[in-house]
């Protein structure tokens, strides 16, 4: 546990949370019993109100999340990343996207994913953990602020955080050139402090993640490039998906809307209505 001034205690829960069914989270806040100042030990006595609570990752108060993908080496998985994106707008979390390894980016490939995900509601931003590049970048995003990292295994995650807090000595993993997949190197949450008031989480890498019991209808409230053309397709209700007269299907064809971000829309919306049967 961080504490301001005195730095990190390790602690252990009462057994009374056992006994509350009450697990405690990373970014908990909470009130400590100090055993010894001199070996920073102590118990974790009350877990104070939590403002938010993440399922996936399982972590507390955090105020947005960052997500990391590598442009290459692994190549991104647009779905798994919007994936993620939905999870985090269900939680109520705002979220931003880091694209690692640019030094890798085919020519106007940085272009094509700054585009496709502009409506998102997303700030992107752009780095190289190979020579630090928009690392300072991602430390203003990061300012002030509690931030769960998240994203694949391989995609560079430890060593961007690495770099921008070098006392947190991560693990770094190398990319199985077989399966161009990192190992997972971390393999719990854990909260860093960077400075003042900035902290970040950072959560064990991802290779699959489903969507929570929402149904299909509320996926589409989910994607904010389709927000302006809410209410003005010719069916109300419009799921976006097979009806004619269809704003948002119109925007897309006029390369308003990504194809990559509708294309994972229609295949979470049918993965929904799926599960819905059974």
């Amino acid at each position: 546990m961080h504490v301001p001034g005195a730095g990190v205690f390790e602690c252990k829960a009462k057994g009374i949370f056992r006994k509350e069914k009450v697990k405690p989270l990373v970014g908990d806040n909470v009130r400590m019993d100090v055993i010894s100042l001199e070996e920073k030990a102590g118990n974790v006595a009350e877990i104070l109100p939590r403002k938010n609570e993440l399922i996936r990752p399982a972590v507390a108060n955090i105020d947005q999340a960052l997500v990391i993908f590598a442009v290459d080496r692994p190549k991104p998985n647009f779905n798994l990343l919007d994936r993620f994106l939905v999870m985090m707008g269900c939680q109520q979390v705002e979220a931003a996207i880091c694209f690692n390894k640019m030094d890798l980016a085919g020519e106007g490939e940085l272009e094509r994913l700054s585009e496709a995900y502009q409506g998102s509601g997303c700030q992107v931003v752009f780095a190289s953990a190979a020579d630090g590049t928009g690392v300072e970048e991602i430390r203003r995003l990061l300012a002030q602020k509690t931030t769960a990292v998240a994203g694949p295994s391989g995609v560079g995650k430890s060593s961007l955080i690495n770099l921008i807090q070098p006392k947190a000595s991560m693990e770094t993993g190398e990319i199985s050139a077989k399966v161009a997949r990192g190992k997972h190197t971390t393999r719990h949450s854990q909260l860093i402090h960077i400075e003042g008031d900035s902290y970040i989480m950072d959560t064990p890498g991802f290779s699959s993640m489903y969507l929570p019991g929402m149904g299909k209808e509320e996926l589409k409230g989910y994607f904010k490039e389709f927000w302006e053309y809410e209410g003005s397709c010719r069916f109300l209700g419009c799921s976006h998906v097979h009806e004619p007269g269809c704003k948002v299907k119109e925007a897309l064809g006029e390369g308003k809307i990504s194809t990559s971000r509708y294309g994972n829309y229609v295949l979470l919306y049918e993965e929904l209505k799926d599960s819905k049967k059974y």
